[in-house]
C-alpha cells in the first residue's frame, strides 16, 4: 500500500471508506470491492480501505483495541513497536523524571503514542514526510495531539537543548525493505545513535535483537524484551536509566518478569540432571543464562550451549522445563528405531549446538506411531546427544501467577 493510498484514508471520503469496509464480511476480497464500489467509491480509495481493514485486523495483536482507529501500512506495522513494550519503556521513562521528550525515528507513532499516555510531551520526528504525516494521523485518532509536535525532518538536525529526554529508534532497512544488521548502517548512523547518551540526559536506544553487546554505549544497560516466546527487541538505556549491566524482559500476556545481572558470568557444567530448562531468548540474547542457571540450581549439559540441566523442576517464566525421559542414540537407525519402539509418531524438535536439519531429520525418521514426544538434539561435555522430554508445564505455572 503507497502512502498516498493510506493518506487518502485520512479525508472524509476516506473515513466512510473504511467504515464500509469494515461492514463487509471476510470473505471474498473481489466482492468486497465490488459492494464497495457499488457503493460510490473510487477503485483505489475502495482498495485502499479494504487493504487497511485487513492490516487493522493484524494489528490488533501488538495495538490492541486502538488499531480500530490507527492508520498503518505493511512496513510501518512490521517495525512498530508492540504496545505493551512501549507502555513499559514510557512509564520507565516518566518514572526517571523525563517531562519532554524527542522520540527520533517516530514511524508511524507506537512509542510517542506511549509517551503521550504517560503525560510526556512528546516532539515526534520522522525522516519521511509521508510516515510523518501517518503518525499524526494515528495521534489524532487517539486525541493526543495537544502532548505531541510532530515534524518530518532528518533527525540528526534537530535540536535537543529544549527536552530532557530522548528515544531513538533508528532505520534498520534498506530502502527496498530489507533488514540491515550492521548498526553501521543505521539511519540516522550509529556514531549519531549511540552519541545521544552524551548529549541528553535520560537516552533509550531501541536496537536489534542482535546487537553487538560491545557497541553499546559505556555504562549503558542493555535490556533484551521477548513477548510470548519471541524476541522482540533491544534497547539501551543510558545515563540514570541504566539500572542494571543486563536485563533480560519477558512478556506474557499481562504479565511482566525481569531477571538482571552482569551478563559476563558462565555457568558451570555439570552432569544431566532429571530436567532440562530451554531459555527464553531474550535470557539468551542478554548472555543471562548463568544467573538462570543459579536461581534454579542448575548447570549446562555444555559450557558452549544454553540449555540448563536441574535435578529438580520449578516454575520460571524465563525457560521451559522439560522432565528428562531418557537418552537416545544420535545415530539416525538407531535413533529412528529407538523412537519407533517409544510409538512415537508426532514429533517436537528442539536444537541448540547441532547441525541437524530439523525438517530433514523429521522426514528421514518416518515415524508412524500414536504417541507425541518432544526431542532435544544438543551436546552433552563436547559430546552429540539426543534426548527425549516431556513437558512439565512449569514455564506456565509461573506465569499465571
Amino acid at each position: 500500500m503507497e502512502f498516498d493510498d493510506v493518506l487518502a484514508l485520512d479525508t472524509e471520503a476516506g473515513r466512510a471508506a473504511l467504515a464500509a469496509a469494515t461492514d463487509l464480511p471476510d470473505g471474498d476480497p473481489l466482492a468486497a470491492a465490488s459492494a464497495l464500489r457499488a457503493r460510490g467509491f473510487a477503485p483505489a480509495l475502495a482498495a485502499a480501505a479494504l487493504t487497511q481493514v485487513a492490516l487493522r485486523r493484524r494489528a490488533t495483536a501488538k495495538f490492541g483495541p486502538d488499531a480500530a482507529v490507527m492508520l498503518f501500512t505493511r512496513a510501518g506495522l512490521e517495525q512498530a513497536t508492540r504496545a505493551p513494550v512501549a507502555r513499559r519503556r514510557a512509564e520507565r521513562m516518566a518514572a526517571a523524571g523525563a517531562r519532554r521528550i524527542a522520540d527520533l525515528g517516530c514511524g508511524i507513532g507506537a512509542d510517542t503514542i506511549a509517551f503521550a499516555r504517560a503525560g510526556l510531551q512528546v516532539l515526534a520526528v520522522d525522516a519521511s514526510p509521508a510516515t510523518a504525516a501517518v503518525a499524526e494521523a494515528n495521534v489524532r485518532a487517539l486525541h493526543l495531539a495537544d502532548s505531541v509536535h510532530l515534524e518530518a525532518r532528518d533527525a540528526t538536525e534537530v535540536p535537543l537543548d529544549a527536552v530532557d529526554a530522548v528515544f531513538c529508534d533508528p532505520a534498520r532497512r534498506t530502502s527496498g525493505g530489507r533488514r540491515v544488521f550492521d548498526p553501521r548502517a543505521y539511519s540516522p548512523p550509529w556514531e549519531f545513535v549511540a552519541g545521544l547518551a552524551q548529549r541528553v540526559p535520560l537516552a533509550a536506544l531501541k536496537l536489534a535483537p542482535g546487537i553487538d553487546h560491545d557497541l553499546l554505549p559505556a555504562g549503558a544497560e542493555g535490556e533484551w524484551v521477548s513477548v510470548d516466546g519471541d524476541v522482540v527487541e533491544a534497547a539501551a538505556w543510558c545515563g540514570p536509566l541504566a539500572a542494571a549491566p543486563r536485563r533480560a524482559t519477558v512478556l506474557r500476556g499481562d504479565e511482566a518478569h525481569e531477571l538482571t545481572g552482569t551478563g559476563a558470568e558462565r555457568a558451570p557444567a555439570g552432569p544431566l540432571g532429571g530436567y532440562l530448562y530451554d531459555p527464553d531468548g531474550a535470557v539468551v540474547r542478554a548472555h543471562l543464562v548463568a544467573e538462570l542457571a543459579e536461581s534454579l540450581d542448575g548447570r549446562l549439559l555444555d559450557e558452549t550451549i544454553a540449555y540448563v540441566t536441574a535435578d529438580v523442576a520449578r516454575a520460571t517464566p524465563f525457560a521451559r522445563c522439560y522432565a528428562i525421559e531418557e537418552r537416545l542414540p544420535i545415530a539416525l537407525k538407531k535413533l529412528r528405531a529407538a523412537l519407533r519402539a517409544l510409538d512415537v509418531g508426532s514429533l517436537q524438535i528442539l536444537k541448540r549446538g547441532s547441525a541437524h536439519d530439523v525438517e530433514d531429520l523429521r522426514r528421514q525418521l518416518r515415524l508412524e506411531g500414536s504417541r507425541d514426544a518432544v526431542l532435544a538434539l544438543t551436546r552433552i561435555a563436547g559430546e552429540p546427544a539426543a534426548l527425549l522430554l516431556r513437558s512439565t508445564g512449569a514455564r506456565a505455572a509461573a506465569a499465571g501467577r
